[in-house]
């Protein structure tokens, strides 16, 4: 429930950053909702939150590797072990979310770790198989964002028909 409640949140402060004008045409601001918002402080000792919502991510940028002539077969396994790969590192909490990126562009996909240092974002990059094949590149890069991030995962099974 308070991982629903922190994505609305969340969802609610994106919408009033695009519009502060209330059905009765009275302007509000971000502060008047802001302020209506209760703090969770269970919730926010949960994700790692600081005092301002925010925590620490490595995000790993995916990118075209040099080793990407592969037979579809030799393809198709190969991506088999990197999905395998980031499901273990999602159930062992390094992982707060990850997807690949449409069309066939150098850019192939995002990682967000969670982990508090770039070395440990490293070692964990070098256990994907398509990295170590080299299909894929990574580039690491330290992200100050919302902690509210980490809900995503268990509210992400609550909406998949399909688990990949």
């Amino acid at each position: 429930m308070r991982q629903i409640r922190l994505l609305v949140v969340c969802f609610g402060i994106m919408i009033l950053f695009v519009s502060c004008q209330s059905q009765d045409g009275v302007q509000t601001t971000v502060d008047d909702y802001v302020d209506a918002v209760t703090f969770d402080s269970t919730a926010a000792a949960e994700y790692g939150a600081d005092d301002y919502g925010m925590r620490k991510y490595v995000i790993a940028f995916l990118k075209k590797g040099p080793n990407r002539a592969l037979s579809p077969e030799k393809a198709n396994e190969l991506q088999a072990a990197h999905m395998k790969n980031i499901a273990a590192m999602a159930a062992a909490g390094k992982l707060a979310l990850a997807g690949p990126f449409f069309g066939s562009g150098e850019l192939r996909g995002l990682y967000f770790f969670n982990v508090q240092s770039l070395e440990e974002a490293e070692a964990l990059t070098n256990s994907d198989p398509a990295i170590q094949a080299g299909s894929l590149e990574m580039e690491l890069k330290e992200w100050y964002g919302s902690a509210a991030l980490m809900a995503v995962p268990n509210i992400h099974k609550t909406l998949a028909k399909i688990n990949i």
